[in-house]
């Protein structure tokens, strides 16, 4: 993770205790504003206990993804690796929706490149842990994009799976990796553009703050979760 040092107009963010009953707006790693109540955590469901869309393994339907999984690595801003395997989950519409993001996307000569997908709760406890500020990591008691299986974070390759120009590193957060830098080479602009191009005709939304987040249609309404990869049943219903 590349930290970008404040200056003077910056946001100032306030990271003390919130007043029991009052709210304050917090922006987490995944780019959103919310409005947090200190009184108030969510319940997470586990397996046993959620009945909502089934979260199935992205590579079982686009099984021509590239997975970088940086967190299953001490490559990342963790310095440990968080995650117990180099896998990746979404609900099943989202998955569907990536399905053909993939196919406009090899159309036009390229494939997804994909950094991470559901997270477990108790992973953004640990995130928080070593990274207390909400200005990168979503706080905990309110619960992320990811941690509904909404959320993907993803990047572009070629259709051989070679590296091509984009705006930024994964998990950089300077201007540079704001959706609507212009500051930055021809190529990396357009390549940005392609890919938000594609996932929003097939219903993500891509966030101001990170070019490579973007989050499915219908969040909102859904629970935080804390399934461990291991305890996600295999999915046999056809997409």
């Amino acid at each position: 993770m590349h930290l970008a040092p404040e200056k003077e107009g910056d946001l100032v963010f306030n990271e003390g205790e919130v007043p029991a009953g009052s709210t304050e707006t917090v922006y987490g790693l995944d780019g959103q504003a919310f409005e947090a109540e200190s009184q108030k955590e969510p319940s997470p469901l586990k397996g046993e206990a959620y009945d909502g869309p089934h979260l199935v393994e992205v590579v079982r339907y686009v099984p021509d993804i590239v997975l970088d999984i940086q967190y299953a690595t001490t490559d990342s801003f963790t310095g440990q690796a968080v995650y117990p395997d180099a896998r990746a989950f979404l609900i099943k519409d989202a998955v569907c929706a990536l399905v053909k993001v993939q196919e406009n996307l090899k159309q036009q000569g390229y494939r997804l490149k994909l950094f991470d997908a559901y997270r477990p709760l108790s992973v953004q406890k640990l995130f928080w842990k070593i990274l207390p500020d909400p200005r990168y990591v979503a706080n905990p008691k309110v619960g992320s994009r990811h941690n509904r299986g909404y959320a993907v974070d993803v990047s572009l390759v070629s259709l051989q799976g070679a590296e091509i120009p984009m705006p930024t590193q994964y998990d950089d957060f300077s201007e540079r990796a704001h959706s609507n830098c212009a500051s930055l080479p021809e190529e990396a602009i357009k390549h940005r553009e392609v890919l938000h191009q594609a996932m929003k005709k097939h219903g993500f939304e891509s966030l101001a703050s990170e070019w490579w987040h973007f989050d499915y249609s219908g969040w909102e309404a859904r629970p935080v979760l804390d399934i461990e990869f291991d305890g996600i049943p295999p999915t046999r219903c056809a997409l």
